[in-house]
């Protein structure tokens, strides 16, 4: 069995971080707010919005959440959010989802202004995370580099496989790596011999949605593997996209859960201290001349 490359540690230094961003701002006389956006019907949503409250709370940040009912229209999610864009006392937005089948997910996640959405999943930080520009990047993506920094691993040079390619974690994830100097393969839906790939790979990250996709026999002894899927088995468990069986086999491994997840938890508030950062820098003067703190998402990606 290799080395568990367990997000808790990884985690509890970035809160640490953000705790210090959030009093040094409190100083100043700013409370950083996130708000976040939940549309009744999914319990799970529900269970994930009440642990974001939880975290804020030992954070120091004031998390307001605001409950939509089931069968609320698209039309009056995107008005909340407006509402929210306006709000200078909220410095992030986040919607809880999935959303019910009858609202226009990617309506609501454009209608966030740029500069609030703390989950980096509007088409302007997209198109940042794209380009290497100033942005708040997705989370996931943020989370698994790093994890791979905290345990000592450099991306520079080495040959990458990266298994799956969806908008919000697989995709951004592909310009995070390139932008850390790895030499990509891209595994999707069309490639013929995923485990060609991966046999040839120094590390490989995966991000299918498919419970223990990765087998024994497709993985070495060498291999570095962060597994950012979650899926939800028959039994209620929660497993990876890489099989146990798998994980023993290679040199080290993220768990699921207990890997990427508690990084991914923490990085929302990371970005919404850069978010604080800016609005502050362009509110008013009051708050323009509060100290500007350091770049939390470049400290967080060379941890």
């Amino acid at each position: 069995m290799g080395l568990e490359m367990r997000g808790k540690p990884v985690a509890d230094a970035l809160a640490a971080r953000v705790r210090a961003e959030v009093e040094r701002w409190q100083l100043h006389g700013v409370q950083p707010k996130l708000a976040v956006v939940y549309v009744e019907g999914d319990a799970a949503s529900l269970c994930y919005a009440r642990a974001k409250a939880r975290q804020a709370a030992r954070l120091g940040i004031e998390l307001v959440l605001r409950a939509l009912p089931d069968h609320a229209t698209t039309c009056r999610v995107v008005s909340e959010i407006e509402q929210l864009n306006q709000d200078p006392q909220v410095h992030g937005i986040l919607v809880e989802l999935p959303l019910p089948k009858h609202i226009d997910e990617a309506a609501v996640v454009e209608a966030i202004a740029p500069w609030k959405d703390v989950d980096g999943l509007t088409p302007a930080n997209q198109w940042a995370n794209l380009s290497g520009l100033p942005g708040l990047y997705p989370v996931t993506p943020q989370a698994c580099v790093a994890l791979l920094h905290h345990y000592g691993y450099s991306l520079a040079g080495k040959n990458v496989a990266l298994v799956g390619c969806g908008r919000t974690v697989g995709r951004p994830l592909l310009h995070l790596l390139l932008r850390e100097n790895a030499t990509v393969t891209v595994c999707h839906a069309g490639t013929r011999d995923v485990a060609a790939h991966l046999r040839h790979a120094d590390l490989a990250l995966v991000a299918v949605g498919k419970a223990h996709l990765i087998q024994p026999d497709w993985v070495h002894s060498e291999l570095v593997v962060v597994d950012a899927g979650i899926n939800e088995l028959p039994d209620g468990s929660i497993a990876g996209d890489v099989s146990p069986a798998a994980a023993a086999r290679v040199a080290a491994y993220t768990p699921t859960p207990g890997g990427v997840g508690p990084v991914t938890s923490v990085q929302v508030f990371v970005n919404l201290m850069q978010a604080v950062a800016w609005q502050a820098r362009s509110g008013d003067p009051a708050r323009r001349a509060a100290p500007a703190p350091a770049s939390t998402r470049l400290a967080t990606l060379h941890a």
